[in-house]
């Protein structure tokens, strides 16, 4: 019989577990390459920077004075020049291949600014032109945002799929319709992102009550694998380990060290000991409390503090309190 999702729309079927732990995995191997083994410290000054227009954060050098947290800064992105806003500047080493961080231009002048500040305003009409093309052409895409470059010369617009999508038609009318109305608009681009990086672009409160993790703690956060909930005593059955975008929760990744480190000092569930003249078996460990459940041959159930089993050897052992 196939899984399926219960009435009360609580659980999660075993192949939604098993695509999670498919995206999980490629994640992860994405993340693996973005650093290097060993931190790099860098001899200069080193800023930390935010995109505002999609929560992207990097790092720049500035032989310049010492900019304040706060100020806006002229600086090239993988787009082209833009405005990013100083995070703060870096005290310690940071784990970034030097190929990978920036150098800023200037701080931002009053004129870049205002600039900045109309074009919000046009990307509030660009993007209903967006939506409106995305209709007419039936194509099974998600507007997320518009973003104009500091120049005027580049418009980005992001969107999300399911699959790939060929939007070579839509870019054609979008450049038919926009490039005489806009002064200066050179080049169109449309950028496909993920669910993750949607929910970083828009923000929203997660399940506790907070911001999600991805668009006020930081872009770069640990991926998240389904063994982390089942460290930590979670049922990975459950749509309560799961994000508004589908994906596990970001936060899971917070304390599963600190999980696997006090494990370590305790017998794996299925571990059998012999107490009391009967063998048992260890059901349910529980790290936060620190106690041990066992269940006996003869149905005795025992719940005891961890510091009460003691590995002699290779076997596990129950000693007096």
């Amino acid at each position: 019989m196939a899984d399926s999702y219960a009435e009360d729309g609580d659980t999660i079927s075993q192949e939604e577990i098993r695509r999670l732990e498919d995206l999980e995995d490629e994640e992860a191997e994405a993340f693996a390459g973005n650093f290097s083994e060993a931190d790099f410290a860098f001899s200069g000054t080193l800023y930390h920077l935010k995109l505002d227009y999609s929560n992207e954060s990097f790092y720049a050098s500035f032989a310049g004075d010492e900019l304040a947290r706060g100020t806006y800064v002229l600086v090239p992105t993988r787009y082209g020049r833009d405005l990013a806003r100083v995070l703060g500047k870096v005290r310690a080493p940071v784990g970034v291949k030097p190929e990978n961080i920036g150098v800023i231009e200037r701080p931002a002048t009053e004129q870049d600014r205002k600039k900045a500040e109309n074009f919000r305003k046009e990307e509030e009409y660009v993007f209903g032109v967006f939506r409106e093309k995305i209709t007419a052409h039936h194509l099974d895409m998600k507007p997320i945002s518009a973003h104009f470059l500091l120049d005027g010369s580049k418009i980005l617009f992001f969107f999300s799929a399911e699959n790939r999508v060929d939007f070579r038609n839509l870019v054609k009318d979008l450049s038919a319709s926009l490039k005489g109305k806009e002064k200066g608009l050179e080049r169109i681009e449309l950028r496909q992102i993920g669910v993750r990086d949607e929910s970083k672009i828009t923000g929203g409160l997660g399940v506790c009550g907070r911001p999600y993790c991805c668009h006020s703690v930081s872009d770069h956060l640990r991926p998240v694998s389904i063994k982390m909930p089942k460290e930590q005593n979670l049922s990975i059955n459950s749509l309560k380990i799961s994000g508004q975008c589908g994906r596990l929760l970001c936060c899971l990744a917070y304390e599963y060290d600190w999980y696997v480190e006090a494990r370590k000092k305790m017998p794996n569930p299925g571990v059998r000991v012999f107490y009391d003249g009967c063998m048992f078996r260890v059901s349910e460990v529980n790290p936060i409390t620190e106690r041990i459940r066992l269940i006996g041959e003869d149905e005795r159930i025992l719940e005891i503090p961890a510091f009460r089993m003691t590995l002699s050897g290779e076997k596990w052992r129950i000693v007096d309190g």
